[in-house]
């Protein structure tokens, strides 16, 4: 994309009925490096998250509490979910939650405009319903159990527990009418569900043809009225999935909604990074409420894998989740962040161990990212006093170094435009292991101790410490502590200014570091931690 264009992308509003795990945690990660990408790339970039609050399934879980809904979602807001974003260092320049006034105003507003257009009917339905998903079920999303509590019940496949047949009349979302929009959506924009597993997937579902989404519900009471029902609330998806507008302005006085200039405008339509076991909320019911408004639809739906433990998929339900403190606190915020989206296809499933974690750690980071670091800033600072030297004459070592630099800056700038951040981070790491290559090959050490190889060491020195630079801006998506830290030893806020202020898709311009900047001792970017990750992964 060109700079300067708008990129809005948003994570799931997160359901608060528990505390977060590393899943939660890794669409966040995945979403933020992607803002932090296009933000350092110039472009108008904006990340929202958030949290979802109303429903069947808070507020029995509030009352199992003795507390109101809306008393156990400020409680897990502010002691668990908002905490998350500094655990795994968020820089998210929203944060939604679906009992906040824009977005219930926002909700009745969209709501009624459907109302109005001929959208919604009122009718009885009766089916399969799961709290867990708060999701009424097909009988073939329904598995009958042999053995254990439930033998001989219905249980919803993802939660493994029973379903409950409800009846209650609802009003209806004449969904079925936008099925063949759907489809030449699919067609003509290939890239809107992705991946390629996903996306096949949602166009045979909608093939199957499409059912009227029942959107309200008179059971309970907790959730945003229906403007001309208040014996009615919204259906928790339908209202939530609107938080990706409401937070942008949709319905808001203040912006005039989508007929204004102002915020929606100028954010909409958005990157949505989901699991992909809500990629059909996302590109089904989703892109259809818009339609059915006259808004336009999603720019993307990334239905990413799920994170594995023991074969299975991560989940609360099941007692499964990993709190992601149990990983940063040994390993720190930025070794999660590059671990699971270097260690993991973005896209298809992964498995989590503590064992793969410690040893990427051990052998990417700390010996392949930090080790060069600290060499390069050691050998300047004791062959150069500290001052970074002027390059004389470029061999064809340093010319490799210098093209590798370039290839791996496109590379990985064109790896986040299809969202593949895992192979935007191996592109990029082609230069740690060049770099790594090329200072044991031209052995800077034997150059320092003759004074007929010193112009030859200063070449050296310069492209080692250019490149360098070079990582610091390519790498400060994925590791904001490390890359920040190297940026100051490297003494380029003097020359350069902040990091962040650095254009990411010019970081393969060589020559950028200036010669003279002078660098400060530089510790281990990512500590030796061999005695404590056996203790840790015991633990889990």
């Amino acid at each position: 994309m060109a700079s300067g264009d708008s990129f809005y992308v948003t994570t799931p509003i997160f359901y608060v009925n528990d505390v977060p795990h590393i899943g939660h945690a890794y669409t966040e990660v995945a979403a933020d490096v992607l803002a932090r990408w296009h933000r350092q790339a110039g472009d108008d970039t904006w990340l929202l998250t958030g949290t979802d609050e109303h429903g069947q399934k808070i507020l029995r879980t509030a009352t199992a509490n003795n507390v109101t809904p809306k008393q156990w979602a400020d409680q897990l807001v502010e002691t668990a979910w908002k905490p998350l974003l500094e655990t795994v260092d968020i820089a998210n320049d929203d944060f939604i939650r679906t009992t906040d006034a824009r977005h219930e105003e926002g909700v009745a507003a969209f709501i009624q405009q459907l109302q109005d257009d001929g959208h919604i009917y009122e009718g009885e339905y009766e089916g399969y319903y799961c709290v867990g998903c708060e999701e009424y079920k097909s009988r073939d999303e329904l598995i009958e159990t042999e053995t254990g509590d439930y033998a001989g019940e219905l249980v919803c496949a993802i939660h493994s527990r029973p379903v409950e047949i409800l009846k209650e009349k609802n009003y209806f979302f004449r969904m079925s009418d936008f099925g063949q929009q759907l489809l030449d959506l699919y067609e003509s924009q290939p890239d809107f569900v992705q991946p390629e597993s996903v996306r096949n997937e949602i166009i045979q579902f909608v093939k199957q043809g499409l059912e009227d989404l029942s959107i309200s519900r008179s059971t309970f009471d907790w959730g945003v009225q229906v403007p001309w029902d208040p014996t009615h609330v919204i259906y928790v998806w339908f209202d939530a999935l609107l938080n990706y507008v409401t937070a942008v302005g949709y319905g808001d006085p203040a912006h005039d909604g989508p007929t204004s200039d102002g915020e929606f405008r100028r954010r909409w339509p958005a990157t949505h990074i989901v699991g992909k076991d809500i990629a059909r909320f996302h590109a089904v019911i989703w892109p259809a409420m818009l339609m059915a408004a006259g808004l336009p639809v999603p720019h993307r739906v990334f239905g990413h894998g799920w994170l594995l433990v023991g074969g299975e998929k991560m989940s609360k339900s099941k007692l499964t989740g990993i709190a992601p403190q149990q990983i940063t606190e040994v390993f720190g915020s930025d070794a999660f962040r590059y671990y699971f989206l270097r260690a993991i296809a973005f896209g298809q499933d992964g498995s989590f161990s503590w064992e793969d974690l410690s040893a990427r750690y051990q052998a990417e980071l700390a010996n392949g990212f930090g080790n060069l670091a600290s060499r390069v800033v050691a050998m300047v600072t004791r062959y150069f006093d500290g001052v970074v030297p002027a390059a004389c004459e470029y061999l064809d070592a340093d010319l490799a170094i210098q093209r590798t630099v370039a290839v791996a800056a496109a590379t990985a700038d064109a790896a986040i435009d299809r969202l593949a951040i895992h192979e935007s981070i191996a592109a990029v790491w082609t230069i740690v292991d060049e770099l790594n290559g090329y200072i044991t090959e031209q052995e800077p050490w034997v150059l320092a101790k003759e004074r007929a190889t010193r112009d030859r060491l200063s070449t050296v020195l310069y492209t080692a410490s250019e490149g360098l630079r070079a990582l610091a801006v390519l790498l400060s998506p994925v590791l904001p502590k490390a890359t920040t830290t190297l940026w100051d030893a490297l003494g380029a806020p003097a020359g350069l200014g902040a990091l962040t202020a650095q254009p990411i898709r010019a970081a393969g311009d060589w020559g950028q570091l200036p010669a003279g900047s002078t660098v400060t001792p530089l510790t281990g970017l990512f500590p030796r931690i061999e005695e404590t990750v056996g203790a840790v992964s015991g633990a889990a």
